[in-house]
């Protein structure tokens, strides 16, 4: 009886030719995994179709792809078709099978026979022959592609430079996937974050209006993004008075709204001992000019109601115009206004107003007149004006008109509206 084969990693160029009928086929699957595989940018139904459409077109007793664990080294099946082994089984690099071989080699394996081969761990009862391909992105091995046969010597040389060909496919396909999955996670995790900071910023506006004689109130803020640089707050005094505060942080999204939580908390530290619109809004400037980022800046209007006599003194920091309305007249409180916190040292000036009986006095920001429509029109202040001259005018019916007119778009900019409405 002559000795059994030695085996070998065999050259393709070496292997015994198939049938032309099965090397049109093999281009064709190549053809096809070309085209489609790196349309599928899910990893786990990827490797799914390559080893069942690899295990048909090969007529493979088992196909198999197995990953590189980052941590161990080892090789972790991912996908597997045929065989008595699940996904999840470990071949640890240079110990463990032709998997295992071909990991700390980086080079192709083929056993003819997988009877004699020295490396080879049963996957298949009725595997013979098995050729394992390194999977590699430029110098790096990131998975083992396998392909095992019932036949002896069942791949010819075309076969394996068309799997060769194809596990080049593959590679690029999964780092693909990995690489849009990692994104989507980390696309998940900002708006999870995203979502977490809506609440924590929706947490920091008023839960409920105060009970204020003589004065009903009533805000809202739209944000346009998940967290805005708008902001607006009631604060009780210890006299009996009533603060008001709307404040606009210059840009959008995250950076504005950390500002605004920064800017919100340094206010509330200053009010009590500096409850006056104008003296606040003169330290809170410089605080904001020694730590504001260059080119950040708030604007912001601070009123402060008192029911003894019902007034209003205000102070504004580049902020639109309050306006006020009762039943003679309509008017933008235009007085008391001085350049936005955190751009320069500067003095402000307060304003003092009476609120008669039914009159209403609208705070806003911006994000409201500056509204645009289809045309690239403004809702501007005059829209403003005839809403806040409506007596049934609320803070929902401001929004709703800002929105039709808008045609409903989704809004560029946080839209924030206080109403103080005088009552008897």
């Amino acid at each position: 009886m002559s000795a059994p084969a030695t085996p070998r990693s065999v050259p393709a160029s070496v292997l015994p030719p198939h049938t032309a009928e099965e090397r049109v086929r093999s281009l064709l699957l190549l053809n096809e995994a070309a085209r489609t595989l790196n349309s599928i940018l899910e990893l786990e139904p990827l490797l799914d179709k390559i080893v069942n459409e690899v295990t048909d077109a090969f007529g493979c007793s088992l196909s198999g792809i197995a990953l590189k664990d980052p941590d161990t080294g080892d090789m972790i099946t991912a996908a597997v078709q045929g065989g008595v082994e699940p996904k999840g089984v470990r071949y640890r690099t240079g110990l463990d099978g032709i998997i295992g071989q071909v990991a700390a080699t980086g080079t192709l394996y083929y056993a003819p026979d997988v009877r004699v081969d020295p490396h080879y761990k049963m996957c298949a009862l009725e595997t013979r022959s098995e050729v394992d391909i390194p999977l590699k992105v430029g110098s790096e091995l990131i998975g083992v592609f396998s392909a095992q046969h019932a036949e002896v010597d069942a791949f010819c040389p075309e076969q394996i430079q068309v799997l060769q060909v194809l596990a080049e496919h593959i590679a690029i396909a999964v780092q693909n996937a990995r690489r849009f999955q990692r994104e989507r996670e980390e696309r998940q995790q900002l708006y999870w974050q995203q979502q977490e900071a809506a609440a924590i910023q929706q947490a920091l506006f008023p839960k409920a209006s105060p009970l204020i004689p003589g004065l009903q109130v009533e805000g809202m803020c739209i944000t346009a993004h998940a967290v805005g640089g708008d902001w607006f707050d009631y604060i009780a005094l210890t006299d009996g008075r009533w603060a008001f505060v709307l404040a606009d942080v210059a840009g959008k999204g995250m950076p504005a709204a950390l500002l605004m939580t920064s800017s919100r908390g340094i206010l509330r530290s200053l009010v009590e001992t500096t409850p006056s619109p104008a003296p606040l809004l003169n330290r809170l400037n410089r605080i904001l000019y020694r730590d504001f980022p260059p080119e950040k800046f708030v604007t912001m209007v601070y009123a402060v109601f008192d029911p003894a006599d019902r007034t209003l003194t205000f102070a504004s920091a580049g902020h639109p115009a309050p306006i006020m309305t009762n039943e003679r007249d309509t008017q933008l409180l235009e007085k008391a206004s001085g350049l936005p916190l955190g751009i320069a040292d500067w003095e402000y000036e307060e304003c003092t107003v009476t609120l008669e009986q039914d009159a209403r006095v609208l705070l806003y920001s911006d994000g409201i007149t500056e509204a645009e429509n289809d045309a690239g029109e403004q809702f501007g202040t005059e829209r403003l004006v005839e809403q806040a001259n409506q007596y049934s005018m609320c803070v929902e019916t401001v929004l709703e008109s800002v929105s039709r007119f808008t045609r409903f778009r989704p809004l560029a900019d946080d839209a924030t509206l206080i109403l103080l409405r005088s009552k008897a």
